[in-house]
């Protein structure tokens, strides 16, 4: 009699790397901690003005993807971005700022950039989402995306930002049929925007409603930190794993849910040097080698 094996998924895991030696340094950092994924910013992420990427940089930054095979590679958007502005000179700052986002990763050949939806402050959520959408169409038009996708992280909804329950990221993603678009499921804004992820039947119904709203097979990355603010606060504050809010068991049953096994789990929890962050990823790890 033949024994039957399964194979079970288990998601990759990395967290957000520092860029200070270079992009393609970040690629090394995370070989180096035993990660399979990534994610970078490509450039100062408090300010407007980019330094050019040169060929060399390009071409050393693919490079080290092939070598070390991390994947997949994450950018995430700078933090000056509002793709909802009410304000039309900060709105068209932000449409061409994004629109460079895009080339970079393009030029760099990751496969996600992940973008908060903006903030809707002078305005209404509705036009808010409305405007988001059609910054986020304006910016890509005319740019060839092929497997490339933008993904919209669900938000804390701290400063008025949309995106704090997940029909509004899908009401994006219904306006902008011909993008590549998905979702990053960050845990800790979920938490503190009002989905009550501690227990096992909170965690379910939290799910489900993200199924049933923009589809689990459409969240791509999961953004994976407990969180120093306290449930339905509406404030965006990242902490270690398992010392915040959130709690190491119910953060656990997230790291092991199988509707979320093919995301790629990445850290933001706080640290000076990333080799100093390997407690967090350890114990992530832990979660994912027990499921």
């Amino acid at each position: 009699m033949s024994s039957l094996k399964t194979s079970i998924k288990r998601p990759r895991i990395g967290f957000h790397a520092p860029i200070k030696g270079g992009l393609h340094e970040a690629l090394v950092i995370a070989k180096e901690t035993g990660c399979q994924t990534v994610q970078i910013f490509s450039r100062n992420p408090r300010g407007w003005m980019a330094k050019p990427l040169t060929k060399e940089s390009v071409e050393l930054f693919r490079k080290t993807q092939r070598e070390t095979k991390i994947s997949p590679v994450v950018i995430h958007c700078n933090y000056l971005v509002n793709l909802a502005a009410a304000d039309e000179a900060l709105l068209a700052k932000s449409r061409a700022s994004f629109r460079e986002e895009v080339e970079r990763a393009l030029l760099l050949g990751v496969d996600y950039l992940v973008v908060h939806p903006g903030s809707a402050r002078g305005a209404c959520e509705a036009e808010g989402i409305a405007i988001c959408a059609k910054s986020l169409k304006l910016a890509c038009k005319g740019l060839k995306l092929g497997a490339f996708r933008i993904l919209l992280e669900n938000t804390a909804g701290q400063g008025e930002c949309i995106g704090h329950r997940f029909e509004h990221l899908r009401a994006i993603m219904d306006a902008c049929p011909k993008l590549p678009l998905g979702v990053c499921f960050d845990t800790a804004h979920a938490f503190t925007a009002g989905y009550d992820i501690r227990e096992e039947d909170g965690l379910e119904v939290t799910i489900q409603w993200l199924n049933r709203t923009v589809g689990t097979k459409n969240v791509r990355a999961i953004h994976f930190n407990d969180s120093r603010a306290p449930y339905n606060s509406r404030v965006d504050r990242h902490w270690h794993i398992g010392e915040g809010h959130i709690g190491l068991d119910a953060l656990r049953r997230v790291a092991q849910h199988p509707k979320l096994a093919h995301a790629a789990f990445i850290l933001e929890t706080p640290y000076d040097d990333p080799r100093a962050d390997l407690k967090n990823l350890q114990t992530l790890r832990s979660f994912i080698n027990r499921s």
